[in-house]
């Protein structure tokens, strides 16, 4: 039997009812699965506000800017924390801590490399001690030759000024040769004066430096020897304190 047939046979508005019970059963179905599908599809952005109220939503909460907010994966589950967004002063802030951390830890790393160097370069504290010693016999001999060449200058000025004592009544009397003499001796005495002391103030740094190195590798020396001496080792096999 044709549909044609069946109407005629069933009656109009019987077939219009039938097919309506049919649509109203259908459409609950499919709109089911058109929105399971389509939360299975996307995620979840949940917070609390402000106001302490839960908030939920298929996008960022724009109530929730200023705090955390949770991504949730479509079975509830937490995908990713979401920071607050931050203003343009606060993002300063925090990238000018950020480039403050960075400069600390470039420092770290440099400062590593440079406790390395010392190290590799004095191994012991006798060598330390060894360099400091040239370093300041070194300066001792410069100080030696410059307080000869003082005594030399000082007796070519005692000569001089013996000469202008015979003009000590009349100075205008006396030759500008010497006086010129007299002069360039004093000129030379101040120059090797101020040498004198530049290498006094030479030895000074001299002894900072290696004092400040042996600061630093005191630690050093006491690790490194650690770390090749067993703990159960006996008391003659320990390293002597050090001392410089």
């Amino acid at each position: 039997m044709n549909l044609r047939n069946w109407k005629q046979a069933m009656g109009h508005s019987a077939v219009q009812g039938a097919l309506a019970r049919g649509l109203r059963w259908l459409l609950p179905v499919g709109m089911a699965v058109g929105y399971a599908s389509g939360v299975m599809a996307g995620e979840i952005y949940t917070c609390i506000d402000g106001q302490g109220r839960k908030l939920t939503s298929d996008r960022p909460i724009k109530e929730c800017r200023d705090r955390e907010q949770l991504m949730l994966n479509p079975s509830g589950t937490v995908k990713a924390r979401i920071g607050p967004v931050l203003t343009e002063r606060e993002l300063g802030l925090l990238e000018a801590q950020r480039r403050r951390e960075k400069a600390e830890q470039d420092r770290l790393l440099e400062e590593k490399k440079r406790d390395r160097a010392l190290l590799a370069r004095y191994p012991t504290p006798e060598l330390h001690s060894k360099d400091r010693a040239a370093a300041l016999a070194n300066i001792d001999r410069i100080k030696q030759i410059a307080a000869r060449r003082i005594a030399e200058l000082k007796k070519d000025r005692q000569k001089l000024l013996a000469e202008a004592d015979f003009y000590k009544q009349d100075r205008s009397k006396m030759p500008a040769k010497l006086s010129h003499q007299i002069d360039e001796v004093g000129q030379a005495l101040a120059a090797q004066d101020r040498f004198l002391a530049e290498q006094n103030a030479e030895a000074e740094r001299i002894n900072k430096r290696f004092d400040e190195e042996f600061a630093r590798l005191t630690p050093l020396w006491r690790m490194a020897a650690e770390a090749y001496i067993p703990s159960d080792a006996p008391a003659e096999d320990l390293p002597p304190p050090i001392t410089e």
